[in-house]
């Protein structure tokens, strides 16, 4: 006979990511039961899909406090805290490890997909006895198994948004699937052929987006004909190029201020008050033939743009199908759980002005129940991996009975407003494969172009042939650094 009692069944953890496995960390920690199911075959298959990206917060905002405490016992190699991981490295440096922890190992099952969670002979209309009555995870392969509270870290990578402006799939959009990339495409590695050489329209106006096109204008530079649009809805992409050298996290404004002179300088070209309606394959071969997207304004004006390719950077939505049975209370325009919603709404905040949050705004009418990370935020794309830590620590608190801990939330994030423009053109360096001295000598051989040059990028075009740079990797650092060249005109101004 199974024993039913709440303190004899383990927590059930969704998602062996990095909030599922911090979660994990802090259960462990507290001694208290736990279970993580994961649907991959290893430990955080969705970072494994982008292990070629390079993340724009140190280590020191993607690891877990608790996670570090048990692998600072096993003697881990603890990364420099302000240098700027890949997903990779994420991964190889600090999941992996984590994973394969004695204190995690026993209790992480694979290829452990859930299709559905319910409570114990009771379904969504019953309140008697809902309380003391244990869930039930279904799997995919028919087995259920019982848990006091669940965890969902299941992430949201798997369900991506549509292309269709309205957010709805465009029309023909399931017929075209096999011209669209969504996410984060390798153009370097296993998606170069899909790219070089070929014309891209990237959609979408978040960092994903930018991350790609300056990818692809790297890309450029090296393979011939390799041609980008950017169709964004907005008739202004000024929101994108974000805090620029105001940014407090360096990598971050990089990113931006490059998108901005990528835009300036005409690699790629802009289509805005884009919305896309339509998707019309030209032909039944992706590998040669031609896709056409139709934006149809609200006054009916049309637009058309013919590519090769299509990425989707349009982000990502949670899916809940699988709590159906349960008793959430989501914000009708955030899908998040209501109590965070406000505190989380892109519409005011970026992912570094979010209030501290924890198991209370995470709670739903189901108690016990409680979604985080990058599912928590539904439909807002401002989440760092940091919240979700502080998160499923306030959470694994309550589920221990420490009531003080799990109220009192803490987060200090990063925001704009207080970062220097040297150190984020470092950041970008490094980001691009440049030591600390090459920027340097990039730095001081554009100033003494500027006085024979009729422009700032061709002062820095001058300096990158002469210290043999790349050219679009220079005017990525001049568009950052572009207030120090004191100069109208200079990229990024």
């Amino acid at each position: 006979m199974v024993d039913l009692s709440p303190d004899r069944l383990p927590v059930a953890v969704i998602g062996a990511g990095p909030v599922g496995l911090a979660a994990a960390a802090h259960l462990a920690e507290r001694s208290v039961p736990f279970v993580v199911v994961e649907a991959g075959d290893a430990a955080a298959t969705a970072v494994r899909a982008w292990s070629h990206i390079q993340i724009f917060s140190p280590w020191e905002f993607n690891t877990d406090p608790a996670a570090r405490r048990l692998l600072a016992d096993a003697g881990w190699d603890e990364p420099d805290a302000s240098a700027l991981p890949t997903g990779g490295d994420l991964v190889k440096q600090y999941l992996q490890p984590l994973a394969e922890l004695p204190a995690l190992a026993p209790h992480i099952r694979y290829g452990a997909e859930v299709t559905a969670i319910s409570r114990l002979g009771i379904d969504r209309l019953r309140t008697a006895g809902r309380e003391s009555a244990p869930f039930v995870l279904r799997l995919a392969d028919g087995e259920e198994l019982l848990a006091r509270a669940v965890i969902d870290a299941s992430g949201t990578w798997c369900q991506p948004n549509h292309v269709g402006a309205n957010g709805l799939p465009a029309h023909g959009e399931q017929e075209a699937a096999a011209w669209i990339n969504h996410g984060l495409p390798d153009v370097f590695g296993a998606d170069r052929d899909q790219h070089a050489g070929r014309h891209t329209v990237v959609v979408g106006a978040g960092h994903s987006a930018a991350n790609t096109l300056l990818a692809l204008a790297e890309l450029a530079d090296t393979s011939p004909g390799t041609t980008i649009t950017w169709a964004i809805r907005s008739a202004d992409p000024a929101a994108s190029f974000g805090g620029g050298s105001d940014d407090e996290l360096p990598a971050r404004g990089a990113i931006g201020s490059g998108l901005k002179m990528l835009v300036d300088t005409g690699r790629v070209t802009l289509a805005a008050n884009f919305r896309t309606h339509a998707v019309r394959p030209l032909g039944g071969d992706p590998a040669h033939d031609q896709v056409e997207l139709i934006s149809r304004g609200p006054d009916g004006t049309e637009q058309v743009l013919t590519a090769d390719r299509i990425v989707a950077a349009t982000g990502f939505r949670p899916d809940y199908r699988i709590a159906d049975e349960l008793r959430l209370e989501l914000d009708p325009i955030m899908s998040a759980p209501r109590a965070l919603a406000p505190l989380i709404d892109p519409n005011q905040h970026s992912c570094g002005t979010v209030t501290p949050h924890g198991y209370r705004e995470l709670a739903h009418p189901e108690p016990g129940y409680y979604a985080v990370g990058m599912k928590s935020y539904g439909r807002a794309p401002t989440f760092l991996m940091l919240t979700g830590y502080e998160q499923v620590r306030s959470i694994a608190a309550a589920l221990a009975g420490d009531m003080e801990a799990a109220q009192s939330v803490e987060l200090q994030l990063p925001e704009t407003g207080v970062c220097s423009v040297t150190a984020g053109g470092e950041a970008l360096a490094l980001r691009l494969g440049l030591t600390r001295d090459q920027h340097e000598q990039l730095l001081h051989a554009t100033a003494k172009h500027l006085g024979t040059s009729a422009t700032a990028s061709d002062a820095v075009l001058s300096a990158a042939t002469e210290l043999g740079i790349d050219h679009t990797d220079a005017l990525q650092l001049a568009a950052y650094a572009a207030q120090m060249f004191d100069r109208p005109g200079a990229p990024g101004c």
